[in-house]
C-alpha cells in the first residue's frame, strides 16, 4: 500500500518523504543554493522560488511524470512513491485526471545536497530550540503552496513539499 501524504500540520512533526536538493529546479533554472530571494520572508510573492522537483510541475500527467524520473518503486492510479538511493524519496500525487497535485520528498542525511531553508525560500529560517525548523508558504497567484520541515537530532530528516491549493 502506498504511503498517505501528511497534511500541512503534521509535516512539523512528521517527515514521510525526501527530496534531493538538485532535483528541484528554482524560477531561473539554477540549482537551489544559487538563488537569493526577490521577496521578503513570509510575503506573498507572484513568482516562487521552487518550481519543480526533477523536470516534474504541478499539474503534469502521471504518464509525463514517469517519463521524467522512471519507474516507480510503487504505482499507482492516486500516487507514485520514487526512491533514488538510500537517502532520497519523492511522492507524487495526482488528482482524478491524473494529473500532479503535490510532489514531496525527503532527505535521510544533512549534506551539501540537502537544501536548506534558505535555498527554498530565499532566506534563513530561524530554528526552534530543539533545532528543527519549519516553514509554509502560501503562493495564491501561482496556486500552489511551499513547506520546508528539518527534523531535530543527531540524524535530521529534511522534507520539501509542493502542493496544488484547493
Amino acid at each position: 500500500m502506498l504511503r498517505p501524504l501528511l497534511r500541512a500540520s503534521a509535516l512539523s512533526s512528521l517527515c514521510v518523504l525526501i527530496i534531493a536538493a538538485a532535483g528541484f529546479t528554482l524560477s531561473n533554472g539554477q540549482a537551489p543554493r544559487k538563488v537569493v530571494a526577490s521577496h521578503s520572508a513570509g510575503e506573498d510573492p507572484s513568482s516562487p522560488s521552487f518550481l519543480e522537483y526533477r523536470g516534474v510541475q504541478l499539474g503534469m500527467t502521471a504518464d509525463e511524470v514517469r517519463k521524467k524520473l522512471g519507474d516507480p518503486r510503487e504505482k499507482g492510479d492516486e500516487q507514485d512513491f520514487y526512491v533514488f538511493g538510500e537517502s532520497e524519496t519523492a511522492q507524487v500525487l495526482y488528482d482524478k485526471t491524473r494529473k500532479v497535485t503535490a510532489i514531496s520528498a525527503d532527505f535521510m542525511t544533512v549534506g551539501k545536497t540537502t537544501p536548506t531553508a534558505k535555498d527554498v525560500f530565499g532566506a534563513d529560517v530561524e530554528a526552534k530550540a530543539d533545532g528543527s525548523v519549519y516553514k509554509m508558504v502560501r503562493y495564491p497567484k501561482a496556486g500552489y503552496w511551499l513547506s520546508f520541515n528539518r527534523t531535530s537530532g543527531t540524524s535530521p530528516m529534511t522534507t520539501i513539499t509542493l502542493q496544488r491549493i484547493q
